[in-house]
């Protein structure tokens, strides 16, 4: 009974972002257990000087990641097959931290997926209830660290944000929601 976690890094959104690390790990739903199976980075062919220059860049200034390591890592569509393969080998499906977001840009790029699981940020926003800025209603969706402080409140986290690294902890963060009975995965 296993699912994937999906962590993408990018240069920023869609339509201008470019995809630098993809990280992917595999949750056993049976014991929690977490085993990393893809983690690269890589270079798409859209990738130039503009992705480090504001407003795209953020990576480079909220990680250990640098362009030259990027310019530097294999190319994208090499290993596409491979992170595919993964995909198509959890059967119960796969999900991300803020899933619309990397798997929009995974689809984009060709990569499909049979089942997409719930959002583990969404599901964990009325669990963690974090109030919005400004006193606007309801709360605000929890990034991974302040999701990790909710569910671990005793085990320090930074966030790395580096693929798998993430989503490994997302992982576990899932996990904790699964025990809850808020994540649910169709067949279990």
């Amino acid at each position: 009974m296993k699912i994937l976690i999906i962590d993408i890094e990018t240069t920023g959104f869609l339509r201008k972002g470019s995809i630098v690390e993809v990280g992917m790990v595999s949750l056993n739903l049976n014991t929690g257990g977490v085993k990393v199976l893809f983690d690269s980075l890589c270079c798409e062919n859209i990738f130039s000087d503009k992705h480090y220059e504001h407003p795209l860049g953020w990576i480079f200034n909220n990680s250990d990641i640098t362009p030259d390591d990027i310019w530097d890592a294999p190319d994208f569509d090499t290993l596409k097959e491979e992170m595919q393969y993964h995909i198509d080998n959890h059967k119960l499906g796969a999900t991300a931290f803020n899933n619309i977001f990397d798997f929009k840009f995974l689809e984009d790029r060709g990569l499909t997926f049979g089942i997409k699981l719930p959002c583990p940020m969404k599901l964990a926003t009325p669990i963690i209830k974090l109030p919005q800025k400004g006193n606007r209603g309801g709360y605000k969706w929890p990034n991974v660290e302040e999701a990790w402080k909710h569910f671990f409140p005793d085990t320090q986290y930074t966030e790395l944000h580096r693929g798998a690294d993430d989503a490994r902890h997302e992982a576990y963060i899932i996990y904790e929601l699964y025990k809850l009975g808020k994540f649910k995965v169709e067949g279990i």
